[in-house]
């Protein structure tokens, strides 16, 4: 299905999504779910607890809730109804494995070249004009994130989106002759744990989290 962001309405376009995905995850063998995911899971608390770019949040069943375990602390762009939905079919779907260290661009992934296009507005352009003049105030909030330095760019940031899978980000400073520029890849793995889809989604919410940072 064809990724269309031009009305991003959470209220609309979450809810209803959301409950679907909810009767489904009630049924979840949270067990199986805590081992393919390699997500640990509390039977006592009833939860798992699943590091979204270094900041841990709570994430009940059988009903679904998610919540930051350090709410001072943790950016409201993580537990967005965007970040549920996108969590709660990571652990309906998705499969953890290893890394083999190879990064990979969007393009890439499956059904990735045909929604290329799409991703480079939604994601590229959004994060070169948006940081493309602000780079050290990109390294600040990458840093909050638990990003390192990367290899590439002007400034770069590999960043833990969840503890086992990473996604490098890198800027290139515009100046009077060429526009600011920007380029995130994968690691390798992203396409066992989540769809084409989904890793656009990850795009957004990196990005969301550096603007909430950088403010």
């Amino acid at each position: 299905m064809p990724m269309d962001n031009s009305k991003r309405n959470p209220n609309q376009q979450l809810e209803h999504p959301l409950a679907l995905y909810k009767e489904r995850y009630r049924a979840l063998d949270p067990h199986e779910a805590a081992v393919r995911c390699r997500v640990p899971f509390d039977e006592g608390e009833g939860a798992f607890t699943l590091t979204l770019l270094s900041h841990p949040l709570k994430v009940s069943w059988p009903e679904y809730k998610v919540s930051p375990a350090h709410p001072d602390s943790c950016p409201k762009s993580l537990y967005t109804g965007e970040v549920q939905i996108l969590i709660i079919r990571f652990l309906l779907e998705g499969r953890m494995t290893e890394p083999t260290g190879r990064f990979i661009a969007y393009r890439e992934m499956p059904w990735g070249a045909v929604y290329d296009k799409n991703f480079e507005g939604r994601c590229i352009k959004r994060l070169a004009y948006g940081f493309g003049s602000r780079l050290d105030a990109f390294a600040r909030a990458a840093a909050r994130l638990g990003g390192v330095p990367g290899p590439k760019g002007d400034a770069s940031a590999d960043l833990p989106f969840l503890p086992d899978i990473r996604v490098r980000v890198a800027l290139w400073a515009g100046d009077d002759e060429f526009p600011p520029n920007s380029q995130i890849l994968f690691s390798d793995n992203v396409p066992d744990a989540f769809s084409t889809e989904d890793a656009a989604v990850i795009g957004d919410v990196i990005i969301d989290a550096l603007k909430e940072l950088s403010k």
